[in-house]
């Protein structure tokens, strides 16, 4: 496959898909869940499961507390309000037995503003410093190959590609946050790191065939004829190898919990690109880049 000969094909498709993902989280934003923003979550089950709207009413009217209620499965319900004291928690946990009965406590959960603040800004941090490491890590282990391409520019491209990587999967969630109200929590800030994970694991075999090809090729300098041979040597373990992983994500989306449904669905998307990346980004960009600095070298 002429994969290089097509590249400004691949990397326009790329280059849409990133716009489209950065233009919906500036557009929607993310909804913070109680991990960054603070609040409360409380799980209740009952035995006889009253209509959302008397649970509301009860709390708005009886319990002078707000709350967002959403109906989950088997019966119980999922509370969100500002954050309230333990005082409090036990107090309404009382009200509501002598309200409803039967009343079974699940979950309580309870993030103040400020925790949530050093949690959003540990988990922002978290990202950037990953990205950045790999992308050193990338350019230190590819030191001894230093032409044509300088080692340091593998470790630029990866970083590129790994900003793609998360780029779709974040802007997708961004458009669950405005239009189905899902929260962005820890669970995302986990799921991107993963796909970052995956997706670097990927792009360095196609490299190191790269390297290797490089180092042992009697037609170094010709850098798009020995990239499109690594990618189509390494083709085949890439996509196989993808495929597994892709295939248990789509099983545990469809036959998971559904608390976990979005976390998983972050990184099968996040994986998908991964995947594209590895062989239609990484290697493709890594010629453009070369050939746009030898034309620079020409000229001047």
């Amino acid at each position: 496959m002429d994969i290089i000969g097509k590249k400004y094909i691949f990397l326009t498709v790329s280059a849409l898909l990133v716009v489209a993902g950065v233009t919906t989280i500036g557009v929607f934003r993310f909804k913070e869940g109680i991990d960054f923003a603070g609040g409360t979550l409380w799980s209740l089950s009952f035995e006889r499961t009253p209509p959302e709207e008397t649970l509301r009413q009860f709390f708005s009217s009886d319990l002078k507390h707000d709350a967002i209620i959403t109906r989950e499965s088997g019966g119980s319900f999922l509370l969100r309000f500002n954050t309230i004291s333990e005082e409090d928690h036990q107090q309404y946990f009382i009200e509501l037995k002598d309200k409803f009965g039967d009343v079974r406590e699940l979950s309580f959960q309870s993030i103040g503003s400020s925790v949530g603040s050093e949690l959003r800004r540990s988990a922002i941090l978290a990202i950037i410093f990953v990205l950045f490491a790999i992308s050193a890590y990338i350019a230190f282990a590819f030191r001894k190959v230093s032409k044509p391409v300088s080692s340091w520019k593998y470790g630029v491209v990866t970083l590129v590609t790994l900003l793609h990587d998360i780029a779709i999967p974040a802007g997708l969630f961004a458009v669950f946050s405005h239009y189905l109200g899902v929260e962005v929590d820890t669970n995302f800030v986990v799921a991107l790191l993963v796909v970052m994970g995956f997706s670097v694991h990927d792009t360095i075999v196609v490299f190191d065939r790269t390297r290797e090809n490089l180092l042992f090729s009697k037609n170094r300098e010709d850098l798009n004829a020995v990239v499109n041979q690594s990618i189509n040597e390494t083709f085949a373990r890439s996509v196989n190898t993808s495929l597994t992983l892709i295939i248990v994500l789509i099983g545990m989306y469809i036959l998971g919990p559904a608390t976990l449904k979005y976390f998983i669905l972050t990184i099968l998307v996040g994986v998908t690109a991964g995947v594209y990346s590895s062989i239609f980004v990484a290697s493709p960009l890594l010629t453009v880049w070369h050939d746009f600095s030898g034309s620079m070298r020409r000229k001047g």
